[in-house]
């Protein structure tokens, strides 16, 4: 391959282009990002950002000394992807011609129908929602989290440290009932209880109230929650619409083989965007974490320098993070399917145990809260496990 565009300029496709390196291409290798930011690290802009612990020259993902060769071509988007003509091509009128694509266009955060133009209201998925939440949040007051998954819960829980008066409200009845189960889910929901922060669940919103600047929820069932400011945290979208009529089959993002293999050769996914197969399973499955962000690329990479002749293995089992209110939240394998878990060590009460997930028997899925070390070792054992399978 004489070219290679890597299409998304965060951690994924920062990944992607180390390994196309490390496996020895030496051809051009060309990266796009619609972001005018050299490649970040964002589990942090929910937490230590937003809370001002950190600057943004902490969030680099690139080091002082790497040199990728790579001509960084950011601030624009790419729009779509001709597979005869073997180009991408962007907002801007420019094409890119590729021998080899790798896809890792992310996701984008879902918004409130009706809410443009309001002032105080902010999703969080880019380093310039969390400088414009950072400067919101500095000013005090009633905040209101509509979404009680992890990015909300972490928003909460920084803006609480912060001293805001903080609610969060969720639509289904336990909030992460679906990555941990109603079970686990209510217990490390619990959390914003704890600490007097109010939660809100099995309510819809309704909308926003304000003509110029939000001054309050409006819920489904008629209550009216205050707020000074409002983060919609109800999940994320993939960005895929720019591979319309590519010949790049999508459903729920870009449908890949194990390896990152898409539809059309010479073309893989990673990140995101990416809805992998996954042969434990019998399934596709989007992982939205930073480390199936940072480990799947190499996998993809592989099957694209070798035009795909290559087996694919087995991808580690997804694992993700997660810090609030001081208490460190770990979790590794699929919850869905369980049709058990029970707590191995430590306590629910004292938000300090290890929790295992078992399907007839087996060990699926592991939940870690204030446990490292034990987590840890479980999580080394599920990777063994899919190894050798």
């Amino acid at each position: 391959m004489r070219t290679v565009a890597v299409v998304g300029a965060s951690l994924a496709g920062l990944s992607a282009a180390r390994s196309l390196r490390q496996r020895g291409y030496d051809g051009r290798l060309v990266v796009i990002g619609d972001e005018p930011h050299r490649p970040y690290d964002r589990p942090p802009l929910s937490k230590e950002f937003l809370a001002g612990a950190i600057g943004e020259a902490d969030l680099a993902l690139e080091r002082d000394d790497e040199e990728l060769q790579a001509e960084w071509v950011l601030g624009v988007r790419a729009t779509g992807l001709d597979r005869a003509e073997r180009t991408v091509r962007l907002a801007d009128g420019r094409e890119i011609r590729a021998d080899g694509v790798v896809i890792a266009t992310g996701a984008a955060a879902r918004t409130l129908p009706g809410t443009d133009g309001l002032a105080g209201v902010h999703a969080l998925r880019t380093l310039d929602d969390a400088r414009a939440l950072r400067d919101e949040l500095a000013r005090g007051g009633r905040l209101v989290v509509i979404g009680g998954g992890f990015v909300g819960a972490e928003v909460a829980s920084t803006a609480y440290a912060l001293g805001l008066d903080v609610t969060v409200i969720e639509a289904a009845p336990t909030p992460l009932a679906g990555p941990l189960g109603e079970a686990m889910g209510g217990i490390v929901s619990a959390l914003h209880l704890d600490h007097g922060v109010r939660l809100l669940c099995g309510v819809g919103v309704k909308g926003l109230g304000g003509e110029r600047r939000v001054d309050a929820v409006l819920l489904e069932d008629g209550r009216t929650v205050p707020a000074d400011t409002v983060v919609v945290g109800v999940g994320a979208r993939p960005c895929v619409e720019w591979l319309q009529g590519s010949g790049v089959a999508l459903d729920n993002g870009v449908k890949c083989g194990a390896d990152g293999r898409t539809s059309v050769a010479g073309v893989v996914a990673v990140g995101d965007c990416a809805n992998w197969y996954d042969p434990r399973t019998g399934i596709h499955r989007r992982i939205e974490h930073w480390t199936g962000a940072l480990e799947r690329p190499d996998a993809a990479v592989a099957a694209l320098l070798a035009y795909g002749a290559t087996e694919p293995g087995v991808p580690r089992p997804p694992y993700f993070w997660s810090d609030q209110y001081g208490v460190k939240i770990q979790f590794v394998g699929h919850a869905a399917g369980a049709d058990s878990v029970t707590v191995e060590e430590g306590s629910t009460d004292d938000r300090s145990f290890l929790a295992v997930y078992r399907r007839a028997g087996r060990p699926v899925a592991a939940l870690g809260m204030n446990q490292p070390r034990l987590f840890t070792r479980w999580r080394k054992q599920f990777a063994t496990t899919a190894a050798a399978s």
